[in-house]
């Protein structure tokens, strides 16, 4: 038995509305982006990254804290990680001999704190390979959405690609304009969220285009106001099963993931609600504002 929702709700009564907010989300989301930033992990800002567990209960993260800091390694930051005996410690130091740095700071841990810990993971990132690593993360964003651009494009008319175009822009944009005031991590994995919310915003941009292109044609004497209204309803189903069951997966993933799929996961719930929302409220409203027409789809198809 398939589930079907029927659904005959008016989305354009509260368009306006929704309008407004997402533009106060994008703009503010552009001015945190433009003057707070982004918080760069090791992966784009370059450093090390240790993952230390402590096996004594009295060792608590003050003294982790205390001990890195008297190693004169820089802006250092300490914080729990998953378990209550697990740290995360970073630090924008970089050795090329990295076998010995790392031994050096075992020796003077273990001399302040004793030696009931052990280091799971370590990365070493230098500045320049961050360089091109934040280099390769922009790029592969713009490509993506410049791929996107030419294939809706093709597949269908100029507005129809603008449209789908500006959903994406909204969606990474506010994504990561969340990540900023909440000043969350930016590490590879997020860049691979991003691409993902990419892809998952425009396939469901693309189901209610695809909807709307066939009303066009099938209610030709019909308002694109009531046509893209009529094909959101159509889709509707399969918006919210799909939006539904990703966000559980997701949530899963965000609750019992780890701290180290928490960025990823928290990043595509994110995208998943604001591409679902984008695709009704910001995609389709596009089209009305630029009077697509049965008059449109005829023209392209001569």
């Amino acid at each position: 038995m398939i589930f079907k929702i029927n659904s005959t709700f008016d989305f354009y009564k509260y368009s306006r509305l929704f309008n407004i907010i997402s533009i106060l989300l994008v703009t503010l989301s552009f001015f945190l982006l433009l003057f707070k930033g982004l918080n760069y992990g090791v992966d784009f800002k370059g450093g090390t990254l240790i993952e230390l567990r402590v096996m004594d209960e009295n060792i608590n993260i003050s003294n982790i804290r205390r001990s890195f800091l008297r190693m004169n390694l820089g802006d250092v930051n300490v914080k729990k990680f998953g378990n209550e005996t697990d740290y995360l410690i970073k630090f924008e130091t970089t050795e090329t001999d990295n076998v010995n740095f790392i031994k050096e700071i075992q020796n003077k841990l273990t001399k302040d704190i004793g030696n009931s810990y052990n280091f799971r993971r370590v990365e070493n990132v230098g500045p320049k390979v961050s360089g091109e690593l934040l280099k390769s993360g922009i790029i592969a964003i713009l490509l993506s959405l410049s791929a996107m651009l030419i294939y809706i494009w093709l597949r269908f008319e100029w507005q129809f690609s603008l449209g789908a175009i500006i959903a994406l822009i909204h969606d990474v944009l506010i994504t990561l304009g969340f990540f900023s005031i909440l000043n969350l991590e930016i590490n590879l994995s997020i860049v691979a969220a991003v691409l993902t919310i990419v892809g998952y915003s425009m396939n469901d941009t693309v189901v209610i285009y695809d909807r709307v292109r066939e009303n066009l044609k099938k209610y030709s004497s019909k308002k694109i106001d009531e046509l893209t209204n009529i094909s959101i309803n159509e889709t509707l189903s399969r918006t919210i099963i799909t939006s539904v069951t990703t966000l559980l997966a997701l949530l899963s993933i965000f609750i019992f993931g780890g701290e180290i799929l928490k960025g990823f996961s928290f990043a595509m719930i994110l995208g998943v609600i604001f591409g679902t929302y984008s695709s009704i409220y910001i995609a389709n409203p596009i089209l009305r504002f630029l009077k697509v027409s049965p008059k449109t789809i005829i023209k392209e198809e001569k």
